[in-house]
């Protein structure tokens, strides 16, 4: 669909659906080297990026292909991967706590869910604006 190309809600809820398996995918990592000596987990803030954007005031969005484009924001908040360097658990050096990420395993797959219900909830309303009303 065309029409979601420009709309900024969908496209940062796309960068969210994008941040959560990202978040997905590091969390399954961390779980995957829970016995690697000297492992430092890694965290996915995406949340936190979104938060500066909206407290600078700038808009936030789709990339601009030119300048002048209307409607288009200069901002994007895209995830990041950091490491958690917080002291080691362990004596082996590895941080990594298998409770925490399984909650944060948990938590993430609630947010993915909920970002798929609000997707498809925007992507329903235009298709009922398109067909004005008729189904």
């Amino acid at each position: 669909m065309n029409i979601l190309q420009n709309d900024m809600t969908y496209g940062l809820l796309k960068n969210a659906l994008g941040a959560s398996q990202l978040r997905q995918e590091t969390i399954a990592n961390n779980i995957a080297n829970i016995n690697t000596p000297n492992y430092k987990a890694s965290r996915v803030i995406f949340e936190e990026e979104l938060q500066r954007v909206l407290q600078r005031g700038g808009p936030i969005g789709l990339k601009a292909t030119h300048f002048n484009h209307i409607g288009m924001s200069k901002q994007t908040v895209e995830p990041k991967i950091i490491k958690d360097t917080a002291a080691s658990m362990r004596n082996d050096g590895n941080n990594v706590d298998i409770d925490l990420e399984m909650a944060n395993l948990a938590a993430n797959q609630l947010l993915y869910n909920a970002l798929i219900q609000q997707s498809n909830g925007k992507i329903s309303t235009l298709r009922y604006i398109i067909h004005e009303g008729r189904s």
